[in-house]
């Protein structure tokens, strides 16, 4: 293959976020820099009380039809997304050869809420009181499983669970797909919808959520100095991913270059990072090697920034020790709250629109960064700049470490629909 073939592009976004439910909306939530965050009357009573749902979308009518009522929260926040993507890219399943088309939808956890419900049933009802939709309902390769059934896509179906990198996951293993030329159209993201008592209490109980109950709004603040750790949320995000040469042939418009991928395994700790961020790092040289781009080259790094004490620390020194020329940094959990499965692709998403738009969205609530944190954070409004490479790095409890590579390019057909945000100053 001539090396312009192995250009993976992206040439379709979906998305459903606690910011907004299609595009339009999410970039100017996102560029607006005011969290999502409020109190939840599900989480009523317990110590962590509020989170970032996503609201302003009847998730039923959206995906419509008779199947909605055997499909759990996260699959129809993917189907809705995936749907909006592949429209986004100028595809249709009605057109395409389905046997060529893979979908991977990175899920966490799946479907708790339901599986909650039945044991509640369980206990109150018996056997008999258990839904036989149970398990197709609460396995976390629903998403991929539906959707693949909604777009006839015939290739690869795949579900990484690589806690909340998995969406990230599922973008890179789409790139390797293309580049392998086993399909030529990859759907791929993350979804997760787990605001539930059950999973709160145990984040909460783990010591891993903000505690700041009197301020939910601002609770969520990556690398802030006073930051006590993250604001859980829910939402999918969808990419479609084609090699550049086929989105071109057919009139297809790519957003943006895949450049390169980079996963890694900390082997450190179920849950806390390498404080000294060495797989994170490994994770990043792979990107920059596969993207054949030198450190120096990147404008811009769209942060996992939690919002907690480990997390953060790590990646300040992962992105100052490794990027000395200071690029720009956002982190949009300050918005979104931490989206889980899910935050990897809709984090990609957002480092393709700022590509396009040459727009970097600021982190919410970040007044003062602590003393040693040397970064270019991007706070109050959002920053005029022309950003030609990227990266976007997603890092999850199991040590997992997936670093996406983006590029700019120049625009092919239709400009995207304006942000409403472009006359920031």
């Amino acid at each position: 293959m001539a090396q312009f073939d192995r250009d993976v592009a992206v040439t379709g976004l979906g998305l459903v976020t606690p910011a907004g439910a299609d595009e339009h909306s999410f970039w100017e939530g996102l560029c607006a820099g005011v969290s999502t965050a409020r109190r939840c009357e599900e989480l009523a009573g317990l110590p962590v009380d509020f989170g970032c749902p996503v609201d302003g979308i009847d998730l039923d009518g959206a995906v419509g039809g008779r199947s909605v009522w055997r499909m759990a929260r996260f699959v129809k926040m993917a189907l809705v997304a995936a749907r909006r993507a592949v429209a986004d890219a100028g595809l249709s399943p009605e057109r395409w050869d389905g046997d060529r088309v893979a979908v991977v939808l990175g899920v966490g956890v799946g479907g708790v809420s339901v599986l909650v419900d039945n044991v509640r049933r369980l206990d109150d009802g018996g056997a008999d009181a258990v839904s036989p939709l149970l398990v197709p309902m609460m396995m976390p390769n629903a998403a991929a499983g539906e959707v693949a059934i909604a777009l006839r896509a015939h290739g690869p179906s795949l579900a990484p669970a690589t806690a909340c990198a998995s969406g990230s996951t599922a973008v890179a293993l789409a790139r390797d797909l293309l580049l392998d030329d086993r399909c030529d159209v990859v759907v791929a993201g993350g979804a997760e919808a787990v605001l539930t008592p059950l999973v709160v209490s145990a984040f909460a109980g783990m010591g891993a959520l903000s505690l700041r109950t009197g301020d939910p709004a601002g609770a969520s603040r990556p690398f802030a100095a006073d930051r006590d750790g993250f604001v859980i949320g829910e939402g999918a995000a969808v990419l479609v991913l084609e090699r550049r040469a086929d989105a071109l042939a057919r009139g297809g418009r790519p957003r943006a270059l895949l450049a390169g991928a980079g996963s890694t395994t900390d082997a450190h700790h179920p849950t806390a990072p390498d404080p000294d961020g060495g797989g994170a790092r490994k994770a990043v040289e792979a990107a920059l090697r596969e993207a054949g781009w030198a450190a120096r080259e990147v404008d811009h790094i769209n942060a996992h920034g939690t919002s907690t004490q480990l997390n953060d620390a790590m990646e300040t020194e992962l992105i100052s020790g490794l990027f000395p020329h200071r690029p720009s940094v956002t982190a949009p959990k300050g918005v979104l709250g931490h989206t889980l499965a899910a935050s990897g692709a809709i984090e990609a998403a957002a480092t393709v629109l700022t590509l396009e738009h040459g727009l970097v969205p600021p982190i919410a609530n970040l007044g003062s960064l602590p003393d040693g944190f040397d970064l270019d954070c991007v706070v109050k409004e959002p920053r005029i700049q022309h950003v030609e490479r990227a990266l976007s790095h997603s890092f999850g409890f199991g040590g997992h470490n997936v670093v996406l590579a983006f590029e700019r390019v120049e625009p092919v057909g239709p400009p995207p629909a304006d942000p409403g945000v472009l006359a920031v100053a």
